[in-house]
């Protein structure tokens, strides 16, 4: 089964992610559902924190199409394949 990971500390809330999977692996929730959480400062240098973040509630769904990670702004997606493969998010 395919598993799927959003880093929370490093999500900018930018839903580039939730606007382009095709099979609705990402959620997106309000930030004051995670009161306890430290942005990433490396993350918080190049990009504006948002009101949302980014959950892969469905990660089960995933295709691999890899969509997401090369959308991500913050790099915070990992996605391990059936095999182990591990597929990291790098945004350009």
């Amino acid at each position: 089964m395919v598993d799927v990971k959003v880093q929370t500390e490093k999500c900018t809330g930018c839903r580039h992610c939730f606007d382009v999977c095709p099979v609705s692996v990402f959620v997106m929730h309000p930030r004051a559902e995670f009161p306890q959480l430290v942005d990433d400062f490396e993350v918080a240098a190049k990009f504006q924190f948002r009101e949302e973040k980014s959950v892969a509630e469905n990660g089960s769904a995933c295709i691999l199409c890899n969509a997401c990670l090369y959308e991500c702004e913050g790099s915070c997606i990992t996605i391990w394949d059936v095999e182990g493969n591990i597929f990291q998010s790098t945004y350009k």
